[in-house]
């Protein structure tokens, strides 16, 4: 029986292999070996990052909103509070664009919710 050397199947694979890898420095970019590593690596990375992505925008919407409320004379967590006893469905990414570009609408959001805002005898 004639011995199967995969060739085709093999060519695609490195092919494949240094076309993900297209772009990285040094050796990574043109020695399969070392393109698979590194491409292995960096998905490794792209799977834990987009995971932080979605932390890092929360943490942003939310220290927006915070500088937002505060030079109303809010609290950002009585401010979310407050939206939840209003029954204002607006997520955190929504507000925090409001009060970048459209800042009178956010004063409408904030005369909103004020009545609903509960004070705390210090």
């Amino acid at each position: 029986m004639p011995r199967a050397k995969s060739g085709v199947a093999h060519h695609q694979r490195v092919k494949r292999a240094l076309k993900r890898a297209r772009g990285y420095r040094g050796a990574g970019g043109r020695l399969r070996r070392l393109a698979v590593e590194i491409d292995i690596r960096g998905a490794k990375y792209a799977y834990r990052h987009r995971k932080t992505r979605k932390r890092e925008f929360r943490a942003l919407w939310i220290t927006r909103l915070t500088a937002a409320c505060r030079q109303r004379g809010i609290g950002y967590s009585r401010f979310i509070s407050a939206l939840r006893r209003a029954n204002i469905a607006l997520n955190r990414k929504m507000l925090s664009e409001i009060a970048i570009h459209d800042p009178a609408g956010f004063d409408r959001v904030v005369d909103l919710v004020k009545p609903h805002v509960e004070r705390t005898a210090a």
